[in-house]
């Protein structure tokens, strides 16, 4: 019960007050409110976190703080350090912030959804003035709704939120037209006297390689061309998993497959390391193609066609669109560049 201010007015429910309505010591309430939840039972967040709803407890310090922007860190946090789809993401948000005289610090979530939750609940606890989120959305991960409601908790104390993904959550996303350049790819290379394609995909349940798989698969039937499902290999999100599907590939046999299309420029460059090591040659054995244009498609031998996302671009509208308070979506176009690993036939 909160107990009447002089005036007859409520006074405004303290920790104490959250504590002794979830029934858990003063430590625990302010380790679940704070992100902080190591050592915390998920039955006694819950609890913590619906008394202080009941009671409209809010830590008006923090929120203040937060709120008038004295808080002058940026949080981003990705899926892989070593994915340089990151790295230029991470540019164009350091750039943004920057301009706003905002530092940014960066975690990394390992491609993990759990790993994600964890990390958005240590950093309520750290009360960074935004949080971006960058990588696919992964479905059935089992985390969605709790991670929902550490953000919202995290926006109602003043914070900013932004996603760089598919428009899943409900807060202000930046989206890459996945889909769309995909299809505009599998048009380009059919145009180019393609008939005979392989796919290496990442898991079903990662969003982004869906979607170009889905956009790439629709513009070839546009193009009058189908894709045998024996020639889709499924594997990691990474070049390691680009790698090992092409080896798979090499070693059955590729039985007149023309050309190779990888959902990520890193799994395309392991592929071609792999069809080299398979005594095949990239671009003229075998044509390969990737998704983003990372700054290392124009470094490997050939040149790899790829489809072009302006990720710094993706990064800083995502800080802007933070520092702006909207609440709206911002669509990043791609586009197609054809190089030296796909030459014409």
């Amino acid at each position: 019960m909160v107990e009447a201010s002089p005036e007859g007015r409520p006074s405004p429910a303290t920790l104490h007050d959250v504590a002794r309505e979830a029934g858990v010591s003063v430590a625990t309430a302010s380790r679940a409110l704070n992100g902080s939840t190591r050592n915390v039972r998920t039955e006694n967040v819950s609890r913590v976190l619906a008394a202080a709803a009941k009671l409209d407890y809010e830590p008006h310090l923090s929120a203040q703080a937060i709120a008038k922007g004295s808080t002058r860190t940026a949080a981003l946090v990705v899926g892989d350090v070593a994915d340089p789809y990151f790295s230029s993401i991470a540019a164009g948000v350091t750039r943004a912030a920057e301009a706003a005289g905002l530092i940014v610090t960066m975690a990394v979530a390992d491609r993990s959804p759990e790993r994600e939750l964890e990390i958005v609940r240590t950093l309520r606890g750290q009360r960074p003035r935004v949080i971006i989120i960058a990588g696919s959305r992964v479905d059935d991960a089992g985390t969605r709704d709790a991670l929902v409601e550490e953000l919202a908790h995290y926006r109602t104390a003043g914070g900013r939120v932004v996603l760089i993904s598919q428009q899943d959550l409900p807060f202000a996303t930046v989206t890459i037209d996945n889909r769309g350049g995909a299809g505009q790819l599998a048009r380009a290379l059919a145009g180019a006297g393609y008939r005979r394609f392989a796919v290496i995909r990442a898991p079903e349940r990662v969003r982004t390689s869906r979607e170009r798989v889905d956009g790439f698969t629709e513009g070839l039937r546009e193009s009058g061309v189908s894709l045998d499902d024996r020639f889709v290999v499924e594997t990691e999100f990474t070049r390691a998993g680009g790698y090992a599907a092409a080896r798979e590939l090499a070693g059955r046999g590729l039985d007149g497959i023309e050309v190779v299309f990888a959902v990520n420029d890193v799994m395309a460059i392991g592929a071609m390391t792999a069809f080299r090591d398979a005594g095949l040659v990239p671009g003229e054995d075998i044509a390969v193609a990737g998704f983003d244009d990372i700054g290392s498609a124009v470094d490997v031998v050939p040149a790899l066609t790829s489809v072009a996302v302006p990720l710094e671009e993706a990064g800083a509208s995502a800080m802007r669109l933070a520092l702006a308070e909207g609440s709206e979506t911002v669509r990043i176009e791609t586009r197609v560049i054809l190089r030296e690993s796909t030459p014409p036939r």
